[in-house]
């Protein structure tokens, strides 16, 4: 069954059925996240019951905190496909704004959570807070709840080999290039969204094309030089999820002009095709190297070959160890 998407509670136009409720911001779904929506999913299918997130959007530090809100691992757009896969039922995303921001704790869970979603079980994250203010405890949601009518259950946080899996550790992974340590506790490679623009073509003069990316992501891995996927988005030639093998500098350019933020740049390995205008998700695989300023443009396409090579090595490398264990 497809997600159903609702835009607020008020926009709720049916009595869920027996709803199994989280509520929290889930962003990047990482595993500590699957965690939470197994568990919801699997109550909800036990009760023949739906499954329910409730999120807010923007994230509520966007708002309330814009100067120190983070980077968010996901778009909304890759949090709903992402969501999509995990069988989850309904995702009813509220507008979060100042209005909505002064909102007291106990009039949120009585108004929002309990008349309107009319929960049976509520599960949220170790962390969890709410209402205005942030005033909202565990406690007076674990004492409210049970009142109501539904019973509240707070996960603890998951960890991965002994590391604990949040969006924040997630993100100073990403900043620092680990995109490997970051795929882990996500469950999946990170991936940057967003059309493929013209750039200045230095690539295609040294024989190495490069698609330069617009993302509407708010993260991009630190300076470097990944493996990566390209997967194509939209319809088109190559067909929308066609997935190119890749290698890709993030950078500043230093060889040239000093950029003032992160490029990404990526070269489809063995493609001749045009992927201008193109939406794609570009993931990234490992990190072959930091970024470096070269002595000499020559220097440049010489480390670039290798690069492409040493990337076209590493997908090789996969192809067979996945042949080997299937």
């Amino acid at each position: 069954m497809a997600l159903e998407l609702v835009r607020g509670t008020a926009a709720l136009t049916r009595r869920l059925t027996r709803p199994v409720v989280t509520i929290g911001n889930f962003d990047g779904v990482h595993l500590g996240h699957r965690a939470i929506l197994d568990r919801v999913i699997t109550r909800a299918r036990a009760q023949d019951g739906e499954a329910v997130l409730y999120t807010f959007d923007p994230h509520p530090r966007k708002v309330l905190q814009p100067d120190r809100a983070p980077d968010l691992l996901a778009t909304m757009e890759q949090k709903i496909e992402l969501l999509e896969q995990t069988g989850l039922d309904v995702l009813i995303v509220e507008r979060f704004d100042l209005e909505f921001a002064r909102t007291p704790p106990e009039l949120f869970v009585r108004e929002y959570i309990y008349r309107r979603i009319r929960p049976i079980e509520v599960y949220v994250g170790y962390d969890f807070h709410f209402g205005r203010d942030r005033e909202g405890s565990m406690r007076l949601l674990t004492e409210t709840g049970p009142l109501l009518g539904f019973s509240v259950t707070i996960i603890p946080e998951v960890k991965v080999e002994n590391r604990d899996v949040n969006s924040t550790r997630i993100r100073d992974l990403l900043k620092a290039g680990d995109v490997e340590a970051a795929a882990e506790l996500l469950g999946r490679p990170f991936a940057i969204r967003g059309p493929v623009v013209e750039g200045k073509q230095r690539g295609r003069g040294f024989g190495f094309p490069t698609a330069n990316l617009a993302p509407s992501s708010e993260i991009v891995p630190g300076a470097g030089v990944y493996v990566c996927e390209l997967c194509l988005v939209d319809d088109g030639d190559p067909a929308a999820g066609s997935v190119l093998p890749a290698v890709t500098n993030v950078g500043y350019r230093p060889t040239f002009e000093e950029e003032s933020e992160l490029i990404p740049e990526a070269h489809a390995i063995d493609f001749s095709g045009d992927l201008y205008g193109r939406n794609v998700d570009l993931r990234f695989l490992a990190k072959l190297r930091s970024e470096r300023k070269f002595n000499s443009v020559d220097a440049l396409r010489e480390q670039i070959a290798r690069d492409v090579e040493a990337a076209r090595q590493w997908h090789v490398e996969r192809a067979r160890e996945g042949a080997a264990s299937a």
